[in-house]
């Protein structure tokens, strides 16, 4: 398996932003890409319900403010992990099951992320067409695997981790799950940090 060069790119994903009725926030979804060419990355044609890598961000609870025209959500520092489903079978209508299978990866945010909504309240999430984040994440754990008769390791494809930009479409999806009052999908693009020093 290669190493990617600083800056090269490590993934692309797609998922929801769920926002529970307590008030709490969590990001769940697949990867459409990974730094992993010979893996299958879907049992089927690409879908959640295909997918074999999958990801589930920790559940936190997010303040904002508004400047203008521009509403600003303000994530803290949290955890995400990967994982392989052998058997996919995950769905945006139960966000747990992005998070069953084996854990391949944990990443922690370095910093606060702060999400752009233009012309929008975060809290309506109506009013605006996207919304937009960056953030940069350090890999904490990383689990080699074997898949597809080869073995991988995401440390040694990303090296100290990622810096990933996102968007998110601010319609919300209807009617959200269970225990949620708000569901939004979003798409992210990663690079690899590369190696430390």
């Amino acid at each position: 398996m290669t190493a990617l060069m600083t800056a090269e790119l490590a993934w692309y994903a797609t998922g929801r932003f769920y926002r529970a009725n307590d008030g709490s926030l969590a990001d769940y979804g697949y990867f459409l890409h990974l730094p992993f060419p010979e893996a299958p990355l879907f049992d089927g044609s690409p879908a959640e319900v295909s997918a074999y890598f999958t990801f589930a961000a920790t559940p936190f609870k997010a303040g904002g403010i508004d400047n203008g025209a521009l509403s600003l959500g303000l994530d803290p520092i949290g955890e995400f992990s990967l994982y392989l489903q052998r058997r996919p079978r995950a769905t945006f209508a139960d966000p747990a099951s992005f998070a069953q299978g084996e854990q391949i990866a944990t990443f922690r945010r370095t910093s606060l992320v702060v999400g752009t909504t233009v012309g929008a309240s975060l809290t309506a999430a109506s009013g605006a067409i996207m919304g937009t984040n960056v953030f940069s994440a350090r890999l904490t754990a990383s689990n080699p695997f074997e898949f597809g008769g080869r073995r991988y390791d995401l440390a040694q494809a990303v090296g100290a981790g990622i810096t990933q930009f996102g968007t998110a479409a601010t319609t919300p999806i209807m009617p959200p799950p269970t225990g949620y009052d708000l569901v939004l999908p979003f798409t992210g693009s990663a690079i690899a940090l590369g190696r430390a020093g």
